[in-house]
């Protein structure tokens, strides 16, 4: 199955897919936290979305609990987080399983993408990033402590998005 195909829900718990939550564009789908110490990488997030974002590009956060308990908030209390602290102007899925018996199915499949390392498999922390193709193809896979803005990141979305002005 097609990344984009798999069904999800929005942070509203309306049921839909990835391709109806991101159209026609490439997609970084990272598991966010908003207890974590890698939770101020939100910032570099916001600033790939308004950067890409009118070049076929947009982030996707997916609210994680997994992790030490560092998202245990509501669906409300999360998007107020989101918004009043870092201006997140993406979308948000609800709260997902990213590992485990319980592991969502986009996840699933994400997770078969291997790092820079040739490593695939579990998520390792909060703020593991997936970069998904307009095709939705996974196409890079970056682990929590690199941060959105890091060249390799930036070089990997420069690869699947629509050419910038001159």
């Amino acid at each position: 199955m097609n990344l984009r195909d798999i069904p999800v829900r929005t942070l509203t718990g309306e049921p839909t897919t990835l391709a109806e939550v991101v159209g026609d564009r490439a997609a970084l789908v990272v598991n966010v936290a908003s207890r974590c110490g890698l939770t101020p990488q939100y910032t570099g997030l916001v600033r790939l979305q308004s950067r890409y974002g009118d070049r076929g590009f947009t982030v996707v956060g997916v609210p994680c609990n997994q992790f030490a308990g560092q998202e245990p908030g509501t669906a409300e209390e999360i998007q107020e987080f989101c918004s009043r602290t870092y201006g997140v102007d993406f979308p948000l899925l609800e709260k997902t399983e990213v590992n485990g018996a319980g592991r969502h199915p986009l996840y699933a499949a994400l997770t078969e993408t291997p790092d820079a390392a040739g490593e695939a498999g579990d998520v390792q922390w909060n703020f593991e990033k997936f970069l998904v193709d307009a095709d939705g193809n996974c196409v890079a896979r970056f682990r929590p402590r690199v941060e959105p803005e890091d060249d390799e990141v930036v070089a990997a979305i420069e690869k699947v998005v629509s050419p910038g002005p001159a």
